[in-house]
């Protein structure tokens, strides 16, 4: 392996420009974990028209520390006020809080900055290691490849994720059903533009990635809080003691490691890392009756394994071209508006972007390990701000951020509609993360089926026929059929034991 472009990235990083943005957006970040609901994919589409003014490495800097700072800005709430800031820090409230009650919150912040410090890096480092050679076998794909990867990712954000499955996939196929409007690339005509010129281009990704996470959060959340506010605990000695680290370095070393394969599969991401490492924390321990009341392992494991699945996310991306989830297809997005298009040849053709990205996390790791502990006094009195006054202020950045990207009313009109979409969709518990990533996946999907049916004569069956492409189309069909063969086993098993009672209620007889 060259060590020069790396080498190259870690100068990229060091700039003071570089520095800087890394730096806000660490800060950002924790602030965003820290407030209930706004999430980092919400904030990353708020601040995308920023981002045009800003060079594409330096930008993408800044997205990538607001999105893993998050991760650890959630855990200050969850611990301090019960609260989760972050869906990745939910289960932190079990024995975070629990820890908080018995005068050990220093502890518990303590034990939860090294963990995410200790998964971050490790899994940069095995993200340096394993991104290169994705890239290179990636450099094997064609279109009927690319066909079968987005449809494989798609689905699996829709059936893996967490929430109804259903859903889920009826998002998906809005995102795909909206990522046709406007004039068709092969043939020139309109598609579902009613005649609108603003149509006849398409959908635009920022209007729709800032109605959806922007305004509709908003809306959803200002409904949705009003919950009394708590007093914090108090935060005393915050570096853990011996027998807190050797109780909690199991816990960190598998949560690096579930967080890492786990942040790389599509629909993984860091809430299902934090929740798996908890489970496995919990299965693992001798006295799983603790867990709930206090077990530093309890808080150990889903840190580190937030921070670690929030770093691989990056590695399909970044290599594939393919987001793994909604906050990565956010950040899709910003690339492409930067005219960067993520993919196997982003190594080759963008190294100073590529391991810029990638090593300015080690410098935002750093940050987040030397700032967390000092800020959060200043986080708890930020979320004494009564809603009624953040919410107004956000959504006037929204509408002015979208109309500076085109300077076309048009797109606040789009804002309003997906912004009114979104509140609805998480009303009716429709998530709206597998509709975005559709969308962003539509256009590809397309393009590379209709190349492929080119290259094949019409023959859909030449899909089959191509090593990558079938072993793809393999495990797409696999996925889909999971639920039903798993519905299947436990109907056989139900009947099994129902069969059992009656016949053991026939032998009383």
């Amino acid at each position: 392996m060259d060590l020069s472009p790396v080498l190259d990235g870690f100068g990229v990083v060091l700039e003071p420009i570089n520095l800087l943005y890394c730096l806000i957006g660490v800060v950002v970040g924790m602030l965003v974990g820290v407030l209930p609901g706004l999430g980092p994919a919400a904030t990353i589409a708020i601040l995308l028209p920023v981002t045009l003014g800003i060079e594409p490495v330096t930008s993408i800097i800044m997205l990538a520390g607001i999105f893993y700072g998050a991760q650890y800005g959630g855990t200050i709430t969850s611990v301090l006020l019960r609260l989760p800031g972050e869906a990745s820090s939910v289960v932190t409230v079990f024995d975070g809080h629990a820890l908080a009650r018995q005068g050990k919150a220093g502890t518990a912040l303590g034990i939860a900055a090294i963990g995410s410090f200790i998964g971050g890096t490790v899994s940069i480092v095995a993200l340096s290691l394993l991104a290169p050679v994705v890239t290179g076998f990636a450099l094997d794909f064609g279109p009927p490849e690319y066909t079968a990867l987005a449809l494989l990712g798609i689905l699996l954000v829709s059936t893996i994720g967490g929430g109804n499955r259903l859903k889920a996939v009826i998002a998906a196929c809005v995102g795909l059903l909206l990522a046709t409007i406007g004039r068709d690339g092969f043939t020139g005509v309109e598609r579902f533009t009613f005649d609108n010129l603003s149509l006849a281009d398409g959908l635009d990704f920022v209007p729709i990635a800032m109605g959806l996470f922007g305004l509709g959060e908003i809306l959803y959340n200002l409904e949705e809080r009003h919950r009394a506010t708590r007093a914090p605990s108090k935060v005393a000695n915050v570096w853990p003691s011996r027998s807190d680290l050797r109780q909690s370095s199991g816990a960190i070393g598998r949560g690096s490691v579930l967080g890492f394969v786990l942040g790389i599969l599509p629909g993984g991401g860091a809430t299902i890392a934090s929740m798996a490492a908890y489970a496995v924390e919990k299965r693992r321990a001798k006295r799983p009756e603790r867990f709930g009341k206090g077990a530093v392992e309890g808080v150990a494991g889903p840190e580190t394994a937030n921070n670690a699945a929030a770093t691989s996310s990056f590695i399909p991306l970044l290599s594939l071209g393919i987001p793994a989830n909604a906050t990565m297809a956010v950040i899709f997005g910003a690339l492409l508006i930067q005219g960067v298009t993520p993919g196997p040849r982003l190594v080759s053709e963008e190294p100073e972007l590529f391991w810029g990205v990638v090593n300015s996390m080690y410098i935002g790791n750093i940050l987040l390990l030397i700032m967390s502990i000092p800020l959060i006094g200043l986080f708890v009195k930020i979320l004494r701000v009564r809603p009624t006054i953040l919410a107004p202020i956000t959504v006037l950045i929204t509408l002015v951020g979208v109309y500076t990207v085109r300077n076309d009313p048009f797109d606040i009109i789009l804002v309003i509609v997906f912004g009114a979409l979104g509140y609805l969709m998480k009303k009716c518990g429709f998530d709206p993360g597998p509709l975005v990533l559709a969308f962003v996946l539509g256009s590809l999907l397309e393009d590379s089926l209709r190349r492929s049916l080119l290259i094949f004569d019409g023959d859909p069956t030449g899909f089959v026929t191509r090593p990558i492409s079938g072993t793809l189309l393999a495990a797409f069909v696999l996925v889909a059929l999971l639920p039903a063969i798993r519905a299947l086993i436990l109907r056989r098993r139900a009947a099994r034991e129902q069969a059992e009672i009656k016949n053991r209620d026939d032998e009383l007889v």
